[in-house]
C-alpha cells in the first residue's frame, strides 16, 4: 500500500526540567553544565537513611504550567517509585506519579496545516496528563567504557502526555515548539534542547485510512531538536509502512533516530507498566494543592503566546510578523513597550504604528543584538535582549523622529547603532551632536534641485523623454550634496516643482 494509505498517529511525551535552586527531593544544589559530578548529596546517591522532601518551588512551577494549558488540578494525587536497573539511576527505582498524577487534560495550540489561509486557524491537541518526577545522571558511552555524571540524578522534571492526536510530523515539531514557548513565557525552564533541559520521545504507530482501531506504536526516545523531531517521525513512519507493506507485524519497540543514515532502530522491546513494579512512594504522603495556592498560581500567568498572537494579528500585523514577536517574551514584551511609547510621543493609534515598530524592532535591532560580538556575550548567538543597551523608550524616541520627519530613516539606522554603541545616550542627544537633523526648506531644497538638473542635461533630457527611473537620479545627487540630510519627500515635491517650470518654460513661443 502507498503511505497515503496509511493514517499516521503521534503521541508525544515531553520531559521538561525545571528551573528551581535546588533539585526534587533533596537541598542539593543544581546547574546545567557544572563540572561531572560536583552537584551531589547523599540523596542523589540513594545512599542508605536518606529521605526525600518534595521542593515547593517545583511544585509551584509544574502547577503553573499545568493552568497555563487548561488542565484539571485534582485536589490530591501521589508519588510513587518506578523500579529499573541503569546505572545513572544510584537507588534502582525513580520517584514520579503513577496513577494518580497532578494534572489531568488540558490542551495545546499549534498552527493549522490544514487552513493555511487563515492566519488565526489553530488546532488544539489534547493533553492526557502532566505529572512530576525526578530525572535520572547521564552516562556518556566512549569505545569500551561509559561514564556516569550524577549531577543530573534528581534534577526536577515534568513529563507532558499528549493524547495520540497528531497527524504528521510536522504538528510534531510545532507542538513541541508552542510547548517550549509557553514554559519560557511561564519563566519556569530555560528549555533548551540542545543542552537536555527540553527532550521529546515521539510514539508512532499506522492505521489503514478510515480505521478506528490504533495501530501497534513504537517509542523514539530522546530526540533533541525540532528537525530531529520530523526526521526521525518520518523515518520511523517509513519504517512501519516497509514492514506492512511487506505482511509484517510492527512490533511494540523503543527506538533510536540516527542521523548520519535518516533511519530509526530497535534498542529493545517496550517494557509495560508491570516492568517497572509501580508502588506508591512509602516516605511520602499525598500532595495537596489546595484551592488558596490555584489561585495564587493562576495569578501569576502571563498572557500567554496563541493570545499574543491573535491580538497582533487583529493589530494588523501579518501571521508571520506576530509570530516572530511572540516566538520570545522578552522580545514581546520589549514591542509591547515601545510600541505604546511610540503611539503616546506622537499621538496616534497604535495600530498605526504597529507594522513601523514591528520593522524597527524584529529588522534594525535584533539585527545589531545578533551581530554584537561584545566580550561579555557569546559572539556565535550576540547579546540578549535583556542585555541590550537601546530601551523600548529610546526606540519610540527614535521611531518618532524619523516618524515626525526630523531625520531620514536611513539616518535613523546609523543613530540606532550609535545608541547601541553608547548606552546612556538619547536619540535627541545624537542627532543634535552628530548633525542627523534633516532639511525640510522647501526653497533650499528647490535651489539645490535647480542647480543639480541644470548641470546635468542629458540625465534631464532623458527624464523628460519619459524614462522615469533617472528620477532616482536626480533624487540620489540631492542626497549627496546635502550629505543626506534632505528630506527625501521635500526632495521629490521640490523635484516636480522644478521639472513643471522647465515644461512650462519650453511651451512658451520662441519670440523671435
Amino acid at each position: 500500500m502507498p503511505m497515503s494509505d496509511y493514517e499516521v498517529v503521534i503521541g508525544l511525551e515531553v520531559h521538561c526540567q525545571l528551573a528551581t535552586a535546588t533539585k526534587m527531593f533533596s537541598g542539593c544544589g543544581y546547574a546545567v553544565g557544572a563540572e561531572p559530578n560536583s552537584q551531589i548529596d547523599a540523596y542523589t546517591l540513594g545512599l542508605p537513611g536518606t529521605l526525600p522532601v518534595p521542593n515547593r518551588a517545583a511544585v509551584d512551577h509544574a502547577l503553573r504550567l499545568a493552568l497555563a494549558v487548561g488542565c484539571e488540578i485534582p485536589p490530591l494525587s501521589r508519588w510513587a517509585r518506578k523500579h529499573y536497573f541503569y546505572p545513572d539511576l544510584p537507588k534502582g527505582y525513580q520517584i514520579t506519579q503513577a496513577d494518580q498524577p497532578y494534572a489531568l487534560g488540558g490542551a495545546i495550540e499549534i498552527p493549522d496545516h490544514a487552513r493555511p489561509d487563515d492566519p488565526l486557524a489553530t488546532t488544539r491537541v489534547p493533553l492526557l496528563r502532566i505529572h512530576m518526577e525526578e530525572d535520572a545522571g547521564k552516562n556518556t558511552h566512549a569505545d569500551e567504557h561509559s561514564l556516569i555524571d550524577y549531577n543530573r540524578a534528581g534534577v526536577p522534571l515534568v513529563e507532558i502526555v499528549s493524547l495520540p492526536a497528531l497527524r504528521s510530523a510536522a504538528e510534531a515539531a510545532d507542538y513541541v515548539r508552542e510547548l517550549r514557548t509557553i514554559v519560557r513565557y511561564l519563566g519556569i525552564s530555560a528549555a533548551n534542547m540542545e543542552e537536555g533541559t527540553l527532550r521529546c520521545d515521539a510514539n508512532v504507530s499506522l492505521r489503514p485510512v478510515g480505521a478506528t482501531e490504533l495501530g501497534t506504536r513504537c517509542e523514539i526516545k530522546n530526540l533533541n531538536s525540532f528537525k530531529f523531531i520530523e526526521a526521525a517521525i518520518n523515518a520511523e513512519i517509513r519504517r512501519q509502512v516497509d514492514l506492512l507493506d511487506a505482511g509484517e507485524a510492527v512490533i511494540q519497540s523503543t527506538m533510536s533516530y540516527d542521523p548520519g543514515r535518516d533511519q530509526t532502530k530497535v534498542m529493545r522491546t517496550k517494557e509495560a507498566a508491570a516492568d517497572y513494579r509501580y508502588f506508591p512512594e512509602p516516605d511520602m504522603p499525598p500532595l495537596a494543592i489546595d484551592a488558596a495556592w490555584i489561585t495564587a498560581a493562576k495569578a501569576s500567568l502571563p498572557a500567554l503566546p496563541w493570545a499574543r498572537r491573535r491580538a497582533l494579528v487583529e493589530f494588523g500585523l501579518s501571521a508571520y510578523d506576530a509570530g516572530v514577536l511572540t516566538a520570545d517574551h522578552e522580545l514581546a514584551n520589549y514591542f509591547d513597550i515601545a510600541l505604546a511609547a511610540c503611539a503616546e510621543l506622537r499621538g496616534q493609534p497604535a495600530a498605526s504604528l504597529a507594522k513601523t515598530v514591528c520593522n524597527w524592532v524584529t529588522g534594525e535591532l535584533l539585527k545589531l543584538l545578533k551581530a554584537d560580538d561584545s566580550d561579555d556575550t557569546d559572539s556565535t548567538s550576540g547579546r540578549s535582549l535583556a542585555a541590550c543597551p537601546v530601551s523600548p523608550a529610546a526606540l519610540a524616541e527614535l521611531i518618532g523622529q524619523i516618524e515626525a520627519g526630523t531625520i531620514s530613516g536611513r539616518a535613523g539606522k546609523e543613530v540606532l547603532a550609535k545608541l547601541f554603541a553608547e548606552p546612556g545616550r538619547s536619540p535627541t542627544q545624537i542627532i543634535e551632536r552628530d548633525g542627523y537633523r534633516q532639511v525640510s526648506d522647501q526653497a533650499a531644497i528647490t535651489a539645490m534641485v535647480r542647480e543639480i538638473v541644470q548641470a546635468h542635461p542629458q540625465q534631464l533630457e532623458q527624464l523628460l523623454a519619459g524614462k522615469d527611473k533617472v528620477r532616482g537620479f536626480f533624487v540620489g545627487q540631492v542626497m549627496r550634496v546635502s550629505n543626506g540630510q534632505a528630506n527625501p519627500q521635500v526632495v521629490q515635491q521640490a523635484l516636480e516643482t522644478v521639472l513643471e517650470q522647465l515644461a512650462r518654460a519650453d511651451d512658451k513661443p520662441d519670440p523671435s
